[in-house]
């Protein structure tokens, strides 16, 4: 038979508003083979992860996480008591990529999360998530769709163009069938390549595809 795999252990740093906090999460990863813990200044290579302990995402929480995103390369896990989508969207701009409530911090939901972040996924809690995704779509419907915008950064324009791109039509048909010139289709499509560093038309629309716009 053949044996398992070996685990390679996830180097982690925790960060905690007080020493309580710290030592608890450090109690609860310590015993895990799935993890690595280290002290935060204590080596030349940084963890992969950093686990941030906060009680709330107050302006010195995000002091600390700003503080983090700047001097390291590391991804950021954040345990917090509450947070809603407001805090959830500052605690983002800082570089977090996970979010655990207090009340659910198990060892084993821990660990679950540092995997996930450290393979370059995120994670929020499923609540959280379904509200975040709410407010984006009162968002897109109430705000950006009046002013033909998307939340994604593209157009209604944009979107409708590399959508007849993709459905095999040429500048001629889809000028025709959006009411628009035919200089203003090449206009709108050389934009969209220039943005977003596109080669040519079947480079834009497998990117649209991918990307899930069309």
């Amino acid at each position: 038979m053949h044996s398992p795999p070996a685990i390679t252990p996830t180097t982690v740093a925790i960060q905690a508003g007080d020493p309580l906090s710290h030592a608890g999460v450090t109690s609860q990863l310590r015993p895990r083979p799935e993890i690595t813990l280290m002290e935060w200044d204590a080596a030349d290579v940084p963890p992969e992860v950093v686990v941030v302990v906060v009680d709330t995402v107050d302006e010195e929480a995000l002091r600390m996480l700003r503080r983090i995103q700047r001097s390291t390369t590391c991804r950021t896990v954040l345990i917090t008591t509450a947070i809603d989508e407001q805090k959830l969207v500052s605690a983002a701009e800082c570089g977090v990529a996970g979010m655990v409530r207090r009340s659910e911090a198990t060892p084993e939901h821990l660990v679950h999360v540092i995997g996930t972040v450290a393979r370059g996924e995120g994670h929020l809690p499923a609540d959280l998530l379904k509200r975040l995704l709410e407010e984006v779509g009162r968002l897109q419907k109430q705000v950006l769709g009046p002013r033909g915008l998307h939340v994604n950064g593209m157009t209604t324009r944009e979107i409708d163009t590399l959508r007849l791109v993709a459905e095999g039509y040429d500048t001629a048909d889809i000028a025709a069938k959006l009411g628009w010139s035919e200089r203003t289709i090449k206009n709108t499509l050389h934009a969209v390549m220039s943005r977003l560093h596109l080669s040519n038309r079947s480079h834009a629309v497998a990117f649209a595809m991918r990307q899930g716009w069309i």
